[in-house]
């Protein structure tokens, strides 16, 4: 055992677990890589968008430079889309990292954090990794309960968090929990608004005006070009905020955290607009298919706002490994406190059909 005398708020910390990679599947089971799909991370099964993968081929030369340490043409060519100031804007690897300035500024042995009971695994871990409390407010039908969420708020509470949609539930709270939400949410308290799935969303919630007018200088909204985009390998999030906040964030931002790369193909992606009508439709028509087939398998399902559906299967472990063992890669949710549930992510139409075949056999 080392005698390090290590942060004692890291024995306890969760570790987080992704979804499962092609490769590692294929060596693992023996399969070729080639017949595997990946429907457990909530990826674009259209692939990048097309723009950004030629806007990065165009830069491969120059990686030998540092990136822009401030991102000033992604800042602001994504402020003219929001209709924000570029001082609004902060970008982090991956919407992760944006948590993790979160955790840096404002949470501390002591304070409390409040989030719901199937939150994304990030805010526990990252509460946890800067000795905070957990305040987990039970689920209504798996989605958020707001009204109990600010009933729990309380004067060591420093920060709340909600995603909408919500991952892993695919449940999307109403607009007037939305908006209460946002305007009950005590001014000393940070409201972080994750809104990684919004693009899928036909009506979604505006949120921005409060960020134009300088409303809510506690309130910041979290977005990606992981999912919709499909920029998932090159880690890039976004988070928009009073410029006060944003501020405050980059004091913890590390130098050249978003590369190169990964700014090249953002500001190319959204130029994107086909590539972004595609997905949308080819997920609309994804969770259409695989609803009917869950319903014909007599599985209940929690109706989906986002790019993924949870389904209830039983034993979520074991379908999880009979589905791998068939070359298809789903997300068991035992660690989300939902062993009946996997959550599969909407594919191409070929590999939604080869799933619920699969399931068919498996179950």
């Amino acid at each position: 055992m080392s005698s390090l005398p290590l942060n004692p708020a890291l024995a306890n910390l969760p570790v987080y677990q992704p979804g499962r990679p092609i490769e590692e599947v294929a060596r693992e089971l023996g399969l070729p890589a080639d017949d595997i799909i990946k429907l457990a991370s909530n990826e674009n099964p259209l692939g990048p968008s097309p723009l950004a993968v030629a806007a990065i081929e165009k830069h491969l030369s120059s990686l030998n430079l540092y990136p822009d340490g401030n991102a000033f043409l992604l800042k602001n060519k994504l402020a003219d889309k929001l209709g924000v100031a570029a001082n609004n804007l902060i970008f982090g690897n991956g919407s992760n990292e944006i948590i993790e300035f979160v955790g840096h500024a404002l949470i501390a042995p002591g304070t409390e954090i409040v989030v719901s009971q199937y939150c994304f695994a990030v805010y526990p871990l990252v509460t946890k990794m800067f000795g905070g409390n957990l305040i987990s407010i039970p689920a209504r039908d798996y989605g958020h309960d707001i009204p109990a969420m600010l009933a729990a708020i309380t004067p060591k509470t420093r920060v709340v968090f909600a995603a909408n949609p919500n991952n892993p539930t695919g449940t999307l709270a109403s607009r007037e929990h939305m908006v209460d939400l946002i305007n009950e949410v005590p001014d000393n308290v940070l409201l972080v608004l994750d809104e990684a799935y919004v693009e899928f969303l036909n009506d979604p919630v505006d949120f921005l005006p409060f960020i134009r007018r300088n409303l809510k200088p506690n309130l910041l909204l979290m977005r990606t070009f992981s999912k919709i985009y499909g920029l998932a390998g090159l880690r890039i999030g976004y988070g928009i905020a009073h410029p006060d906040l944003v501020t405050t964030l980059e004091r913890v931002r590390q130098p050249f955290n978003i590369n190169s790369a990964a700014q090249i193909g953002a500001a190319a992606a959204l130029e994107d607009e086909e590539h972004l009508q595609r997905t949308r439709q080819n997920n609309f028509n994804g969770l259409r298919f695989l609803e009917k087939g869950f319903h014909e398998l007599g599985l209940r399902f929690v109706p989906s706002a986002a790019n993924f559906i949870l389904v209830r299967v039983g034993d979520g472990q074991r379908v999880f490994s009979e589905l791998q063992k068939r070359g298809i890669i789903v997300r068991p949710m035992g660690g989300y406190q939902l062993p009946e549930f996997v959550r599969v992510s909407i594919g191409t139409p070929n590999e939604n059909a080869r799933c619920l075949e699969a399931m068919r056999q498996v179950l």
